[in-house]
């Protein structure tokens, strides 16, 4: 499991006495409570489209809370009614005195999960960790083991076109709504086929080189996100330590030099780069 979850709640002015005492950390500072918004009056009907133009804000957070009681739950179905599939947060029910029907129907028009009694935290953790273990993306049959398992966070390999092997780190993003998608794949599988396909090296071989560049890009990515810290990097990605410090010394890289602090990929010169370019070169000579 991860070591923190972060969720927002969406409150209203008529639960506002009830879900303030969640803020702040809980279940042992395992999940973290923030307020998304001040709350909303459950009256004004503008309220009802708030919660989907906070959607880009939202991605920074592993789930969005909702606390509903019998007040504001014809609020509630209405909201989410009018959501559709334009989360891609999970979203939870704080629920409080609701009845089995009532918390179908939410569930029925677009919440992912429900929690009945509010204050305890850890099934709230536990809850949001299956969502999100939902949620990860399947990859098609035929990738590696570790491709398989980290894929989903979104560490990303920039397009092969102008030669540089350059990665991105990215965990929460606002900056757009899509994250390692479809398009980003077929277009680096497209680069990467290119150079290799009038050569006569066999596609075992062509593919492997392919996520041997992921694998040693990936990795270098993680320990810059953490600034070098072995253990953090492989609980992020979650990879057993061993298994990280494997691929460590598989590519023969040093995390030292990332213990000052993020370390941009340079676009030109650099190890990283140097290795990826010699790939090139290999897959394009005859």
């Amino acid at each position: 499991m991860r070591e923190r979850l972060d969720c927002a709640v969406f409150g209203t002015l008529c639960t506002d006495s009830w879900f303030n005492s969640w803020l702040g950390p809980q279940a042992g500072g395992r999940v973290h409570i923030h307020r998304l918004c001040d709350s909303v009056d459950t009256a004004d009907p503008s309220s009802l489209s708030l919660l989907q133009s906070c959607r880009i804000r939202l991605h920074r957070y592993d789930a969005c809370l909702i606390p509903v009681t019998e007040t504001n739950l014809a609020w509630a179905r209405t909201m989410l009614s009018g959501l559709g599939n334009s989360l891609r947060t999970p979203v939870v029910i704080m629920a409080r005195g609701l009845r089995a029907a009532a918390l179908n129907d939410l569930c029925s028009l677009g919440a992912n999960d429900f929690v009945q009694q509010s204050d305890c935290f850890e099934e709230l953790r536990v809850r949001v960790e299956r969502l999100l273990e939902a949620r990860r993306p399947v990859m098609p049959m035929g990738q590696s083991v570790s491709a398989v398992r980290e894929y989903p966070l979104s560490y990303m390999v920039a397009s092969t076109a102008n030669g540089a092997g350059q990665g991105m780190a990215s965990g929460h993003s606002d900056a757009g709504e899509d994250h390692f998608g479809g398009a980003e794949l077929d277009a680096f599988a497209r680069a990467s086929a290119s150079y290799c396909s009038v050569t006569k090296e066999s596609f075992r071989k062509a593919k492997s080189r392919v996520i041997e560049r992921f694998e040693k890009v990936y990795i270098a990515a993680a320990l810059s996100r953490h600034s070098g810290n072995i253990a953090m990097a492989a609980r992020a990605v979650q990879k057993h330590r061993r298994a990280f410090w494997a691929l460590m010394r598989k590519y023969d890289i040093d995390a030292r030099p990332f213990r000052n602090g993020p370390k941009p990929f340079p676009a030109h010169g650099g190890k990283i780069t140097s290795l990826a370019n010699k790939d090139r070169r290999d897959c394009s000579s005859p």
